[in-house]
């Protein structure tokens, strides 16, 4: 790769990481352009070379996260395939973004749902389609190893845990209160322990 692609890419990586951030901690409608081009200190020309709208640049954030997402659950599964060591590494993403005094990126954008683009509203739907069906499959595993019980499908299930812990990190965000939602997922996930 040319020394001017590699510079063009590494632009693109910088105002990805900053608006990625952004969003994080004021929400997609909360920044502009101009708060990454002065953070930069490049012109917002020139973002719009690499993003020609807001919507691009949210839709390229969305596939970015959901990729390290997924890459993070892949290296779960790796680790162990016990379903509860899953389950709790798992809620341990969500405790570390908080740790970092973040939101979930998706979590963000879903409440600003429908401000979205719709090709922004796609991406954020497949992000949490996407994390739904990988706990679906963890917890239809867990059960039939008789590692985990519950009531209701694993789709049921899935979805409670997935709103339970963007809600808990929602709850505990303003604080910053980690412990907090360390033990909201901790009992959430206590209740699929069959007892002895």
């Amino acid at each position: 790769m040319e020394k001017g692609a590699l510079t063009e890419l590494g632009t693109a990586t910088r105002i990805l990481d900053i608006a990625e951030r952004l969003v994080q901690v004021r929400g997609f409608n909360g920044f502009s352009y101009s708060d990454v081009s002065s953070e930069l200190k490049i012109t917002k020309a020139a973002l719009h070379y690499h993003f020609a709208s807001k919507a691009d640049l949210g839709v390229s954030l969305i596939e970015r996260y959901s990729t390290r997402f997924g890459d993070a659950r892949a290296d779960i599964d790796t680790q162990s395939t016990d379903a509860l060591f899953k389950l709790r590494s798992y809620a341990s993403l969500y405790a570390q973004t908080l740790r970092e005094r973040r939101m979930c990126l998706c979590g963000m954008m879903a409440a600003e749902y429908a401000t979205l683009s719709p090709s922004m509203q796609a991406a954020v739907n497949r992000y949490f389609a996407e994390n739904q069906q990988w706990l679906l499959e963890v917890l239809d595993q867990g059960r039939t190893a008789g590692a985990l019980t519950f009531d209701g499908s694993p789709s049921e299930v899935a979805s409670m845990i997935l709103g339970g812990l963007e809600g808990a990190m929602l709850i505990a965000w303003p604080t910053g209160d980690v412990a907090g939602f360390e033990s909201c997922a901790k009992h959430l996930l206590k209740n699929l322990v069959p007892q002895q």
